[in-house]
């Protein structure tokens, strides 16, 4: 009887050991996209030199995507020559898969876009060329692709798609920009087209969307080429839209809900631009204007909402700022560090400049306090990949080359 019970007990122990956990789920810029991390215990200040390296890995290829984290493996995506890789890394920087997915975007600004997402065991991630792809998280297999240009009938933009993609329960939300099929949803297990939207028929415009549940409505908050939209997330219909121009037509920043109010921030442009606060109705399929400031120009870093301040900085200047989240008043903080990304943890910032520089600051409406800062030392092209916190550790992307800090404070 022992015997059997043994048996059994090391079988139960394998099998658990092979099992795939399916409550796994990595985003972009932290949850609900708002680049807030709910990390604690966090180093208050770095040292001189900053926080400790622990590994880097060189070699990835062109890109400009973050890192996605599950399963205790690390997914990123680059472009070695004109075909796009994902790579599969375990926390100690060994690498435990590779797929080659298909042609990245090589014309300008080369590299990867969307960050890798993760949910259960399913990586997913967008081609600056269009095509959506499903990966199993645990042997890199391809379990489904689908080719959002040809099948939506929409033509690529000038600088490639860049969305990371959104997943909404079984459903993964996508930006292929067609006439007719501007916005789409499709099984994530499958692939199999949902329900589409016409949105507004124009093109996409680099915008990662975002889910916002407003009271007893849910929608699909995302922004094309002159306007923010919104969506019924169950659906696709359209409920609203928002004139916001920018001269390039790029929106790269996801807009941020809070409070019944959802925040866009574009660059500038000659009319209707800079950051807009959208009052929300009370079932959310209407909107009115609760102030704009066109003076704000903040292309693509991000902008981060604490404590009813939203902070940022303007595009490829010195230049950091605060708004009031009730006004859109704005006041600028600092002129003396790179503008760039802006992520959130455990009560501080930190900032990745366009210079190739890494701070942890304080902020708030009077206060610019940087307390440690670093010099990213290896990589290639543009640093705009926006970092990512994740159990203690913050993870730094440059082109071709991934560095992974030791930010514990404990």
């Amino acid at each position: 009887m022992k015997r059997i019970y043994f048996l059994f007990l090391v079988f139960y122990i394998l099998a658990s050991g092979c099992s795939r956990p399916e409550n796994d789920f990595s985003e972009w810029r932290g949850p609900n996209r708002q680049g807030i991390y709910y990390e604690t215990g966090l180093l208050n200040s770095w040292p001189e030199t900053g926080p400790e390296l622990l590994w880097s890995v060189e070699g990835l290829g062109a890109g400009h995507s973050s890192v996605g984290i599950g399963h205790n493996r690390i997914f990123v995506n680059g472009m070695p020559d004109t075909l796009g890789v994902l790579y599969s890394f375990d926390m100690d920087g060994n690498l435990l898969w590779k797929k080659v997915y298909g042609t990245e975007w090589h014309k300008n600004y080369t590299g990867s876009r969307s960050t890798p997402v993760i949910a259960g065991n399913l990586v997913y991630l967008e081609s600056g060329m269009g095509v959506v792809y499903c990966f199993d998280a645990f042997s890199g297999d391809m379990v489904w692709e689908v080719d959002l240009l040809e099948k939506f009938n929409a033509e690529n933009i000038q600088w490639g798609l860049t969305e990371t993609l959104l997943i909404d329960g079984e459903n993964i939300i996508c930006t292929p920009g067609g006439e007719k099929h501007n916005v789409v949803a499709l099984n994530r297990f499958t692939g199999e087209t949902i329900w589409t939207s016409a949105g507004f028929g124009e093109p996409a415009a680099y915008c990662s969307p975002v889910l916002v549940e407003h009271n007893t409505t849910r929608l699909v908050v995302n922004m094309t080429a002159t306007s923010i939209i919104g969506l019924d997330a169950e659906t696709g219909e359209m409920y609203w839209r928002v004139e916001q121009m920018q001269g390039n037509k790029i929106h790269a920043n996801s807009p941020v809900y809070s409070g019944g109010v959802i925040y866009c921030s574009s660059s500038s442009a000659p009319q209707s631009s800079g950051i807009v606060a959208l009052q929300l109705s009370e079932d959310g399929k209407s909107v009115k204007q609760k102030w704009r400031n066109e003076s704000f120009k903040n292309l693509m870093g991000g902008i981060v909402l604490i404590d009813d301040v939203i902070y940022g900085s303007t595009y490829r200047k010195n230049e950091w700022s605060a708004i009031d989240a009730s006004t859109g008043e704005e006041k600028i903080l600092s002129e003396n560090f790179g503008g760039g990304v802006v992520v959130y943890a455990d009560g501080l910032f930190y900032l990745y400049s366009e210079a190739g520089e890494v701070a942890l600051v304080k902020m708030d409406w009077n206060t610019f306090e940087i307390k440690g800062r670093f010099e990213v030392l290896l990589g290639t092209d543009q640093h705009w990949a926006h970092p990512v916190i994740k159990d203690k550790r913050l993870y730094i992307r440059h082109g071709d080359a991934l560095m992974v800090y030791a930010v514990s404070g404990v």
